[in-house]
């Protein structure tokens, strides 16, 4: 059947074969399909959707248009886990280690930060010596060492997702359900994963921004995962204010080396969704039985220092100076600081993550393009979050400054990005649904 064909029946509203939509990946991979008729097939899926079968086939498409990792040599179940991006999501950072730390394997490929949402290996970058840009040897090398590693996508993985990606930012198509979910999926699956455990942020610093979008877009990654014989979770996650009170690179490292060291309460929103997230890993690993017995087995792993020292260990292995990890606060040392101060007493009754997140971006602590070069020591620190209260006066956060040229933008982001009621507010529940097989 001729392209044109079909794109006219997914225009329709009909349900596309197996075969069609892998003949539609193949022949785009090869040229056979051009530029301008796959926009116009991705646009029709926009408009009319796919089933769940059709979206498995895409992504199945999409995951054998390169080479697939093969980590069957390492030792127990590889449980993989991504998030689909938020303004202080420091959770792998602390995750991958603590699982490790229990047991677990964790060999995993990251991505750096675009726009708003930071980027895990910006992150580890933070620390000097550190080099993510790795080969699956080298991961496999690390990870049958220490039990976790962290590295950039690399090799000829997913090239379909490759082009189709740089299509739809140019051609209105990024938000569609079925585009996005075959995009991570795909990635997750080629990266050699037994099992995957899903973070799908929801608000206003987050790509889904109604309740309803996160969980169509949880449950079709779970389907897609189920259709293709893995495992998979998805805890879907609040994102209406910064998950962690450290927003930037070095910030953020800073952040989850306090969480791994014990040095936050067990209420801290980071402290709570990691927790939540490595049980299911542990749970989907088979290393814990029951939610509980997993919840007793990270916390004991911070506790003893194991989680800390699994940290270290990574941060060893990919060349960094492990120094670092004994005064993270080096991480951060800029040319100034500035307090952002309430003017007047009350309570936090809203902040706009996407706003703070973009404010960090124009510190320099982000890149609107991917050849962007990042500053590591700048960002922002919440003082205060939803529903606490603020005498006037009082720093409710700090930004961290080299670079002065984009201040005043900065500033006016900030200046719209958090409220001052009268009345208390109760704090946004962290967790909003956990979606199984």
């Amino acid at each position: 059947m001729r392209m044109v064909d079909l794109i006219l029946k997914k225009r329709a509203g009909f349900e596309l074969t197996s075969e069609e939509i892998h003949s539609i990946i193949d022949g785009y991979c090869k040229g056979a399909v051009e530029d301008y008729q796959m926009a116009a097939f991705m646009m029709a899926v926009c408009f009319t959707g796919m089933t769940y079968g059709e979206t498995a086939q895409l992504t199945d498409a999409m995951l054998h248009s390169g080479e697939i990792v093969d980590l069957s040599d390492l030792p127990g179940v590889k449980v993989d886990k991504h998030s689909t991006g938020g303004v202080g999501d420091t959770t792998t950072l602390v995750i991958a280690p603590l699982v490790a730390a229990c047991g677990g394997t964790v060999a995993k490929m990251s991505g750096r930060g675009l726009g708003h949402t930071g980027g895990t290996l910006d992150k580890l970058e933070s620390i000097p010596g550190v080099n993510v840009e790795r080969s699956v040897d080298d991961m496999r090398d690390i990870v049958k060492r220490t039990g976790v590693c962290v590295i950039g996508q690399s090799g000829n993985l997913v090239p379909a997702d490759k082009k189709m990606y740089a299509l739809r930012d140019v051609t209105g198509t990024v938000k569609s359900i079925p585009l996005i979910a075959s995009s991570i999926m795909s990635k997750k699956l080629a990266a050699g994963t037994d099992a995957i455990l899903l973070d799908v942020k929801v608000g206003n610093g987050a790509f889904m921004e109604t309740l309803e979008e996160a969980r169509e877009l949880a449950h079709t990654m779970v389907g897609i995962g189920k259709h293709l014989g893995k495992r998979t979770v998805a805890v879907i996650t609040d994102m209406n204010q910064p998950l962690g009170a450290a927003i930037g690179n070095g910030l953020e490292m800073w952040d989850a080396i306090r969480v791994l060291s014990g040095k936050v309460q067990k209420r801290d929103l980071l402290y709570e969704v990691c927790i939540l997230l490595a049980s299911y890993m542990l749970l989907l690993g088979g290393i814990a039985q029951t939610k509980e017995q997993a919840e007793k087995m990270l916390n004991e792993a911070i506790e003893s220092g194991r989680g800390l020292m699994k940290l270290r260990e990574l941060i060893e292995a990919l060349g960094g100076d492990t120094s670092y990890i004994d005064s993270p606060e080096r991480l951060f040392n800029t040319r100034r600081t500035l307090d952002i101060c309430a003017d007047k007493d009350g309570y936090i009754t809203h902040m706009d993550a996407l706003k703070i997140g973009v404010a960090s971006s124009e510190l320099g602590a982000g890149r609107e393009k991917k050849r962007d070069k990042i500053d590591p020591a700048v960002g922002i620190l919440l003082k205060k979050r939803i529903g606490d209260a603020v005498v006037s006066g009082e720093s409710v956060m700090t930004l961290y400054i080299n670079d002065e040229s984009r201040l005043t933008e900065a500033l006016e982001l900030i200046d719209a990005a958090y409220n001052i009621g009268a009345e208390p507010v109760a704090p946004p529940s962290m967790v909003h649904d956990i979606i199984t097989e």
